[in-house]
């Protein structure tokens, strides 16, 4: 009888399903593909936009993640070899595969719910890369810790001072590489967007990207379409 009783509760643990843990919920996502593929990731590896891969700020390299794409329910598990995405809002960057079978390639970026499936070794290298990591993000004017707190979109507030006749640059995002700025500024086009410019600043070696030169009584209307699409981190300046 013990011996029957040893093998059902085997039998129950084989089969039951490994246990996830709710890292974070209501995030985004973002991806990026062909302007990385066969480049060096942060752990060394060649980026295969083909894989299941992501990049996250901090969690330890070979980290399993199953990510849930909150708009339409369908998940996958990617694996963490890579650091970013350096944009204060997004929480991961997943390769070109894992945002296909999630649905959110026209998107560009979608809301999603992190579980950790594995949690890898926090080798020194995962800490080193994570260390450096928080610094790209103080030096843009962000931090993950704060990012991640935050749970609404963090949209512009629009100025009363939209005056006719004036014109108006959206910053939608400011990264250390240009590569990762020339990415992003194509995910924009992809969802309809025009006027996109790259503004680099030699002093402080970021590059921003922005839509530029939008009449005054178009930046409502544009501000909402760019949240909508899932570009929610916007600063409004005035055209000199």
């Amino acid at each position: 009888m013990k011996r029957v009783l040893f093998l059902i509760i085997a039998f129950l643990i084989l089969i039951t399903p490994l246990f996830s843990e709710v890292y974070k919920t209501g995030v985004t996502a973002s991806y990026y593909a062909e302007d990385f593929h066969g480049k060096r990731t942060s752990n060394g590896e060649r980026f295969n936009m083909n894989d299941y891969t992501c990049a996250h700020k901090s969690l330890p390299f070979n980290t399993i993640l199953k990510v849930t794409n909150l708009a339409n329910g369908k998940t996958c598990e990617v694996r963490v070899n890579d650091r970013g995405p350096f944009v204060a809002t997004r929480e991961i960057d997943l390769s070109k595969a894992a945002a296909v079978k999630l649905g959110m390639i026209g998107s560009g970026t979608t809301k999603v719910k992190l579980e950790i499936v594995k949690k890898g070794a926090n080798t020194k290298l995962s800490q080193q890369t994570a260390a450096s990591a928080s610094k790209i993000m103080a030096k843009l004017g962000g931090s993950s810790a704060k990012a991640s707190s935050n749970s609404k979109t963090s949209t512009a507030k629009k100025p009363a001072n939209l005056a006719p006749g004036t014109y108006w640059d959206i910053q939608l995002g400011a990264f250390s590489t240009k590569e990762n700025a020339k990415d992003f500024a194509r995910k924009l086009s992809r969802a309809g967007f025009k006027d996109i410019v790259l503004q680099t600043s030699a002093s402080k070696g970021i590059t921003r990207v922005a839509i530029k030169e939008i009449p005054a009584e178009k930046v409502p209307s544009t501000q909402d379409k760019l949240s909508k699409a899932g570009f929610t981190e916007q600063t409004l300046k005035k055209r000199k």
